[in-house]
């Protein structure tokens, strides 16, 4: 169990959880059983799932990196594999079950979309995660599809402004994916792994995460609440002593990501009280 509690990285559980409970909640006005069933499905076994798998198919490389092994990823020996992929199907399977019967048509494809994506990313085969800007697109999708399916489940409307906020959150996660790679750079061509990061190579994905960045607040200004496009302003000023960096100073970079990790809880606390603000004003 506490195999399958570190490679699920309960630090980022909230990255998943937080955007089906807002959303759904946000649609519905309601906390209901359904609620709680999607916000506990991508709290746990979805991140047992997509990190699980990660874990699983990138061992080699990340036995030559020295950031894993902590709250930024598992490396499990081998034998202990068979019980992670296991146990992500046991603990995933029956939430996806529930959840299927209570969606419709389109929940369901977002839902489908958004495994699909876990699975992609790391199996054998579909590899999306060494296919450069796939890899981002994917890892986005996994932060973003919880946002669409409760909105999805709910059958709330998509307004102009919903594709805004999602368009904005979906540029955040490929600028979040892609400043992650440059970290890895060196341990990832050292194990024969390919990114966006070791096929770019460091700084040009640095300056496509800052421009990333920059196009969420953007997008943001599209939205009910077009004040919260400032809340792009701290991760632009965290990567930008970054923008020069080289292959060989990659690692370096580690010390903005773990600012990033930390960053994020203060964005969600703003992000908590716009939302607070967005659903009670007359």
């Amino acid at each position: 169990m506490k195999n399958l509690l570190v490679t699920s990285r309960p630090v980022s559980w909230v990255n998943t959880a937080y955007p089906f409970a807002a959303a759904y909640f946000l649609a519905t006005g309601r906390i209901d059983w359904l609620w709680a069933v999607g916000t506990f499905f991508f709290l746990g076994p979805y991140n047992l799932a997509m990190y699980g798998i990660n874990d699983v198919f990138d061992y080699e490389s990340d036995l030559l990196n020295a950031r894993k092994g902590g709250v930024e990823g598992a490396v499990l020996d081998r034998r202990h594999h068979r019980t992670i992929l296991w146990a992500a199907a046991v603990s995933t399977v029956p939430f996806v079950v529930v959840l299927a019967t209570q969606g419709g048509a389109v929940a369901n494809l977002v839902l489908a979309v958004s495994l699909l994506a876990v699975v992609a990313y790391s199996a054998p085969g579909p590899r999306f995660k060494e296919r450069p800007f796939l890899d981002s697109l994917t890892s986005s999708t996994h932060f973003v599809s919880p946002a669409v399916y409760g909105l999805a489940l709910a059958q709330a409307p998509f307004t102009a402004g919903i594709w805004a906020f999602l368009g904005a959150f979906f540029l955040w996660g490929m600028a979040s994916h892609a400043f992650g790679a440059v970290q890895d750079i060196v341990p990832d061509r050292d194990g024969g792994l390919a990114s966006i990061g070791t096929v770019l190579g460091a700084r040009f994905t640095a300056w496509f995460a800052f421009t990333a960045y920059a196009g969420a607040g953007v997008l943001m200004l599209g939205t009910a609440a077009p004040f919260a496009a400032v809340l792009a302003g701290p991760y632009l000023l965290n990567i930008a002593p970054c923008l020069g960096v080289t292959d060989a100073t990659s690692a370096g970079t580690n010390a903005a990501w773990k600012r990033f990790l930390w960053l994020n809880y203060l964005t969600g606390f703003l992000v908590t009280l716009t939302l607070i603000w967005l659903a009670t004003r007359p």
